[in-house]
């Protein structure tokens, strides 16, 4: 219980402070989000994966696995997410909202601390989450974009465009400088780190000012057998793959942790960005990540148990 009750505190509480700020700051000053969404997108996500890519020193053999490992998970997902599509009455554009809160979690501001708590800090631990956090925010930033925007402009269009989105530059530059060992100047390295530092704070800002325009009637709908999927389907569909794989030890651990996170904030984010049901998109993100108080505790138990 008193594990529990600190991962409650260090890990959640913070979260909900910064949601619960955003959504009081949208009450008093009717906030502009579609600014905060492009500032989210085009700066502080890119100088994220760019810190932390470049900082990142892992064996290739590791990035091997986890590419094989985020693959399969994402696949699986996805089927899982077009099969329940099938059952909601929704447009398409709010089949895209609910296909994309079961695919895109909250590897970051979420999974990064938790990963650190339950690892003590172990290198090895935090090099598998930087690396599913980096390809989660790419796969978020590009077929995450792309899915919405294929609905309004077509898929040709959709997919130049992604081409202009700043995550991919900043991804490969980091990845060249890291691996030719070319060190950045401090006037450079410093100003990107504060960008970096921000990315979380803004994230989670918009989402607690997303979730004061909301009308809450928490009434059944499909949102909550996406949410079901996200926190305990997820899980397990990992824990499969993680044995197919023959993973075991911190790495098994770690992925199966980060399984667990709730619907990441940049689903919404990128909802709002574009307008595809960006109020729909925040209670997912909302009620995912207030449910999963419960089932990343259990997970986090469980992996002591299997792996």
């Amino acid at each position: 219980m008193s594990e529990m009750l600190y991962i409650l505190e260090t890990v959640l509480l913070p979260i909900f402070i910064m949601i619960i700020l955003g959504f009081i700051l949208q009450h008093k000053f009717d906030l502009d989000l579609n600014t905060l969404a492009k500032l989210n997108i085009y700066v502080f996500v890119p100088g994220f994966i760019f810190v932390k890519f470049y900082k990142t020193h892992f064996a290739l053999s590791l990035l091997f696995y986890i590419v094989v490992f985020f693959v399969l998970y994402i696949i699986v997902l996805y089927i899982i997410g077009r099969l329940l599509a099938k059952f909601s009455k929704g447009d398409k554009g709010e089949v895209t909202t609910l296909t994309n809160s079961v695919l895109f979690f909250n590897s970051g501001n979420y999974g990064v601390p938790v990963n650190d708590l339950v690892f003590k800090g172990d290198p090895l631990a935090m090099s598998v989450q930087v690396l599913v956090l980096s390809m989660q925010n790419i796969f978020t930033f590009s077929y995450g974009v792309f899915a919405i925007q294929s609905l309004r402009i077509g898929k040709l269009k959709a997919l130049l465009g992604y081409f202009k989105m700043p995550v991919l530059y900043a991804l490969l530059l980091a990845i060249i400088l890291n691996y030719t060992h070319v060190p950045i100047p401090k006037f450079i390295w410093t100003p990107a780190n504060y960008v970096a530092d921000a990315m979380i704070a803004i994230a989670l800002l918009m989402l607690g000012a997303q979730i004061a325009r909301i009308k809450f009637s928490f009434k059944w709908s499909a949102a909550y057998a996406f949410i079901f999927v996200r926190l305990v389907i997820g899980p397990i569909i990992a824990w499969g793959i993680i044995e197919l794989m023959g993973l075991e030890g911190v790495i098994a651990q770690a992925l199966f942790i980060t399984s667990a996170m709730p619907t990441s904030v940049n689903s919404s984010v990128i909802a709002q960005e574009y307008d595809n049901h960006p109020e729909l998109a925040a209670e997912i993100v909302f009620l995912s990540t207030l449910l999963s108080s419960v089932t990343v505790v259990v997970v986090i138990y469980c992996s002591k148990l299997l792996f």
